[in-house]
């Protein structure tokens, strides 16, 4: 009784402590993988998206044509895309469409970094609500 109750206790420690999720997405060419698994993020706020995102969103636009408000990202910089510098994949484009109006404006961005996605920009939209996920490669000649 004194071995199984040990054991018991050993093996939660273990799946408590030695088992962390994995981010979705490892690398640039994982993120298709999102819009497979698009319904673990639908209705759930834009935060949880972003926590499964490894590589770093470089740069970022909103959108909030009527019924369609969204983010583009990209996993470039500006420079990259000018210069058309990069694989393949790294050209890929994540769409993430949102419930709400986002609160976007160029105007008040900082001048040369309009387009530069930042922790704050993640912090003050992280709470809008995922509605649908698009995923577009589209290779620049």
């Amino acid at each position: 009784m004194k071995n199984t109750l040990k054991f018991y206790a050993i093996l939660f420690l273990l799946i408590n402590t030695g088992c962390k999720a994995q981010q979705v997405i490892q690398t640039v060419k994982d993120v298709p993988l999102l819009k497979t698994n698009e319904q673990q993020f639908i209705n759930k706020p834009l935060k949880n998206l972003l926590k499964e995102i490894k590589p770093a969103i470089k740069n970022a636009g909103a959108s909030n044509e009527v019924g369609h408000q969204y983010f583009s990202f990209k996993f470039r910089t500006l420079e990259q895309i000018n210069k058309n510098e990069g694989s393949y994949e790294d050209k890929v484009s994540l769409y993430v469409y949102v419930k709400e109006i986002i609160d976007w404006k160029w105007e008040e961005r900082t001048k040369g970094k309009e387009l530069e996605w930042s922790k704050e920009d993640a912090e003050k939209y992280g709470n809008l609500t995922v509605v649908r996920i698009k995923v577009i490669n589209q290779p620049q000649k």
